[in-house]
């Protein structure tokens, strides 16, 4: 263990983990963004006239905004610093969430949802990045697996609120308060802790590996002082000064090897972890869920329940990983993470086989109703276990000090990107090839991700973010 890491008081470790869970408010707000689309769906089509395809376009839409936004946060943060983009991030959720719920159009809407992509893929990128740049490498994985609950805290928020809401207005579609629909008012919720992230975000320091490549070594100095102590703050401000290598500032092009010309491959691997953590399907259970469970027959209100039980087995789930990420490491969680995926989203595709087809087009499970349900929140802990905040935390860590944002931009543009093909095809699939057909796909990238890890995944658990190799 590095010596810097053993004089952290405890009064600097109160430190950490407060400006740790304000940066996670951005996490919370990226989940809540990201599951309020759940409980909507249904308001959407009926205000704006939208077929499976226009649906699928409106849900999907802040994906796009997404990939942007988790692109370029890590050029802007490399330039402007991780606190600023933060910020930036708060003012455009606190835009987009007032914005989709008073928009008129399927246009005006979506204009709104891609600028709270813009935040989501920022915040997305730069919340784990800027903890595990403040965070002693004992803590790390601990400290950056909050922002993982913190997104699974927003969902489980989103889906209680959708489901509060909409049993107040007895159906989302329903006008609720000050004449508005209650899918309005979905969003709306939004603007709370979205003010909140806001605010907080002015009293935690930049982080200081961003301070010492932009020359601001005094600033860097007093940041680690306050951080882990006098003694250890002078540890590390000569490790990060050595790992910078900072003849120049940093750059897309340092994702590839001088000597080779070939992007490196530390990079292909945050490549593949982005896409494999999308290609298992699981934010079709959170942007459709409610979709998912009305089409095998249970009514929307009884769909919004299971949501919002759905969120509660998330969170355990990450308060296990929390505890355990820094003891037994990141690999175990997502090798065990993918094959328990693979499992149950395969007995989702037997149950969906051995349904029926009612007269309305709906699906009836009979006597697999019960291994559906249990298989589908089976595999949303199996990923909230793993892939949901391992992967987060490994791309917070796992590349040289002179590429992070740059990895993180291309990471972020794939995670996003993957996300989006699969969040805008799943109506399509559903109408083509049926809930059997789709989550058999999902199960096969499930099954596939095993491999990726083990053969091409490198254990980070305990490593400073000095000593990461490329």
């Amino acid at each position: 263990m590095n010596s810097s890491d053993t004089t952290t008081s405890n009064d600097n470790i109160g430190f950490v983990v407060f400006i740790s869970i304000v940066a996670t408010i951005g996490g919370f707000l990226f989940g809540f963004d990201s599951g309020v689309i759940n409980g909507t769906v249904d308001g959407l089509q009926k205000a704006f006239n939208s077929a499976s395809a226009g649906t699928g376009f409106n849900v999907s839409s802040m994906l796009l905004g997404c990939a942007v936004g988790a692109f370029f946060a890590g050029r802007f943060a490399d330039k402007y610093g991780r606190r600023t983009l933060l910020i930036v991030a708060a003012v455009l959720f606190i835009v987009s969430a007032w914005g989709s719920g008073i928009a008129t159009s399927s246009f005006e809407f979506v204009i709104y949802r891609v600028l709270g992509g813009l935040a989501v893929g920022a915040a997305s990128v730069m919340a784990p990045a800027y903890i595990s740049e403040v965070s002693p490498a004992r803590y790390r994985g601990m400290l950056t697996s909050i922002q993982q609950i913190a997104i699974i805290s927003g969902l489980f928020a989103a889906f209680l609120s959708n489901y509060l809401l909409a049993g107040e207005a007895a159906g989302s579609t329903n006008t609720l308060w000050m004449n508005y629909e209650a899918w309005r008012w979905m969003f709306w919720i939004e603007l709370v802790p979205a003010f909140l992230f806001f605010f907080m975000l002015w009293f935690i320091p930049e982080s200081p590996r961003f301070l010492v490549s932009s020359g601001a070594t005094d600033k860097a100095t007093q940041v680690l002082t306050k951080l882990q102590g006098s003694e250890a703050a002078t540890l590390k401000l000569a490790e990060i000064k050595q790992s910078l290598a900072s003849d120049h500032q940093p750059r897309l092009s340092d994702l590839k090897e001088k000597a080779t010309g070939k992007v490196r491959p530390i990079v292909w691997v945050g490549i593949g972890l982005a896409a494999f953590q999308q290609l298992v399907g699981i934010n079709v259970v959170f942007y459709y869920g409610a979709v998912l469970w009305q089409a095998v027959g249970f009514s929307e209100s009884d769909a919004l329940l299971i949501n919002v039980l759905s969120g509660a087995i998330s969170i355990a789930a990450c308060v296990i990983t929390l505890l355990v990420i820094d003891k037994i490491g990141r690999k175990p969680l997502l090798k065990w993470g993918s094959v328990g995926m693979a499992i149950t989203l395969s007995v989702m595709v037997i149950a969906f086989l051995n349904a029926s087809q009612s007269p309305d087009g709906k699906l009836v499970l009979g006597d697999w109703g019960t291994t559906a349900l249990v298989a589908a929140n089976m595999y949303v802990f199996f990923f909230n276990l793993s892939w949901g905040p391992v992967m987060w935390v490994m791309l917070g860590e796992m590349f040289p000090n002179q590429i992070r944002g740059s990895g993180l931009a291309v990471s972020g543009l794939v995670q996003w990107g993957s996300n989006f093909v699969i969040t805008i095809t799943f109506p399509m699939l559903l109408a083509g090839i049926g809930l059997a057909g789709a989550y058999g796909f999902y199960a096969l990238f499930a099954l596939l991700s095993v491999f990726f890890v083990v053969k091409l995944v490198n254990e980070t658990k305990g490593k400073e973010l000095e000593h990461m190799e490329g």
